[in-house]
């Protein structure tokens, strides 16, 4: 390691940038050009002593993302310059690097402005002018009839604070819950706001099922340049839907990489969904996981029965169906999880009301919903059920299930109950957290991501603890 010291001091300012640039020299053919000037060119070598080379960086993600990414190939490039067999990395963050960064983002959303309005000043207006129909927006989903109750308050309330400033608050903001609950709804809500507020603003809404075909057929047809045109240049605002589909599809993710990158750093909206956490899309890559959570993760719930209930009128009131107030409470009863079979519900009482010339009261859903009277629902499982359920299983007090001691004996138990929870209630983070002691949010997700990687590995403890855990609460 002296001789790392030595060869350093020797060296002086020049010789270290000139081995910091043969150093880098030797990683760019192995990374792709748009990795190597994310990742790489920021960086730059400020000294060498004593066996430890220190790297200044922009920020603090550069560290985390370097470190799991690309730091093994930077030190063994640097230990063959300098002649040595190991080093170790020092991390120095240095604002100015940052500030040059946002510097270069602004020169290239300038010039990709400027490149814009020079291709619509020769381009034929009929050539130019864009139809409604290619953003790929639903005219029926808008933020005046979404129904805002509290399990789905967070994800309404990002959505519009990300339509009102889009590329500057939130951005990209993910909304994740399961089907049917609102999360396409809120997506297009973005579009029409944005386009709204201002006309000509360029909005994309479509699936990421869509991109990807999309995708494949501009390869094939040798149309990749429009495509990416399309998504990273002529675009202010660009929204995906049910991005989980994306998994296992290297070469698509590789390009929704690229098309992210260069949306969010020229101050471009992004807004994803999935039916899933982003750590929770398996099949999916890291980088991509970690960008999902730059901005806002803002999740959907299953709707209260008040909420059912005005989800119903609402929808009632849309199609011109009258609905007597006791009849909305036995479907909202009937139908508790799902806001797309909640309003097909009603829809198809609507229908068949009409064929047998009948009003849509409370004795006509008994029958129609195979009920004598408004279904009451089973009692449902609580958190405090699974909490009683892993006390007894592992033998611990609720009170040490709550706390905040550490030891495994009670900290695993612990995360086992916050996975079933989370698994079997789909309750938020932050409410797990709350229910589990004050728990910041993000102990519950760490501790939710732990057992399931147990589960993945087929751990049999784990495996039967849950299992036990779930029947006894009845959910087995």
């Amino acid at each position: 390691m002296e001789a790392v010291a030595n060869y350093a001091f020797l060296l002086g300012k020049d010789g270290m940038n000139q081995l910091w640039e043969s150093a880098l020299s030797t990683l760019r053919p192995r990374l792709s050009e748009e990795n190597y000037r994310t990742w790489l060119e920021p960086l730059q070598l400020e000294g060498m002593e004593d066996g430890k080379v220190t790297l200044r960086i922009p920020n603090r993600f550069y560290a985390d993302w370097i470190s799991s990414h690309y730091l093994d190939l930077i030190l063994e490039s640097l230990c063959r310059e300098a002649g040595v067999d190991a080093l170790e990395v020092e991390w120095s963050v240095d604002e100015s690097l940052q500030a040059q960064l946002d510097e270069k983002a602004e020169r290239a959303r300038i010039r990709g402005e400027d490149a814009q309005r020079r291709r619509e000043s020769v381009t034929p207006p009929a050539a130019s002018s864009a139809t409604p129909e290619d953003n790929g927006l639903n005219p029926k989903y808008r933020f005046s009839n979404f129904i805002v109750g509290p399990s789905n308050q967070l994800a309404h309330a990002a959505s519009v604070a990300a339509a009102s400033s889009p590329g500057t608050r939130y951005n990209p903001l993910f909304i994740y819950g399961g089907v049917g609950l609102g999360k396409t709804h809120l997506v297009n809500a973005i579009g029409h706001r944005v386009m709204q507020d201002k006309p000509d603003a360029r909005v994309l809404f479509l699936s990421a099922e869509r991109f990807t075909n999309e995708f494949i057929w501009a390869l094939q047809n040798h149309r990749i340049n429009e495509f990416r045109e399309r998504y990273r240049t002529r675009c202010d605002v660009l929204c995906i839907d049910d991005i989980q589909f994306l998994a296992g599809r290297e070469q698509t993710q590789e390009e929704f990489f690229h098309t992210f990158n260069a949306l969010y750093h020229s101050d471009r909206q992004i807004v994803v969904t999935s039916d899933v956490y982003p750590q929770q899309i398996k099949e999916m890559e890291e980088r991509l996981i970690s960008r999902f959570q730059w901005g806002l993760v803002a999740d959907i719930q299953a709707p209260e029965l008040d909420t059912r209930i005005a989800i119903l009128r609402k929808k009632a009131e849309q199609e011109q169906i009258h609905l007597a107030d006791d009849a909305a409470l036995a479907i909202a009863q009937h139908v508790a999880s799902n806001v797309r079979e909640l309003e097909g519900t009603l829809l198809r009482l609507a229908v068949k009301a009409e064929l047998l010339k009948r009003e849509i009261d409370l004795e006509f859903c008994n029958e129609a919903l195979g009920t004598v009277a408004p279904r009451v629902p089973e009692k449902q499982t609580t958190v405090e059920d699974i909490q009683r359920a892993t006390c007894d299983y592992f033998n611990i007090r609720l009170a040490d299930l709550k706390s905040h001691r550490r030891h495994r004996a009670i900290s695993f138990p612990r995360m086992v109950a916050m996975y079933v929870c989370r698994q079997r209630l789909k309750l938020s983070y932050p409410d797990l957290g709350d229910r589990f002691g004050g728990k910041d949010h993000t102990t519950v997700m760490s501790a939710v991501k732990k057992i399931g990687g147990l589960l993945e590995k087929e751990d049999a403890d784990v495996r039967i603890a849950v299992a036990a855990i779930e029947r006894k609460v009845g959910l087995g």
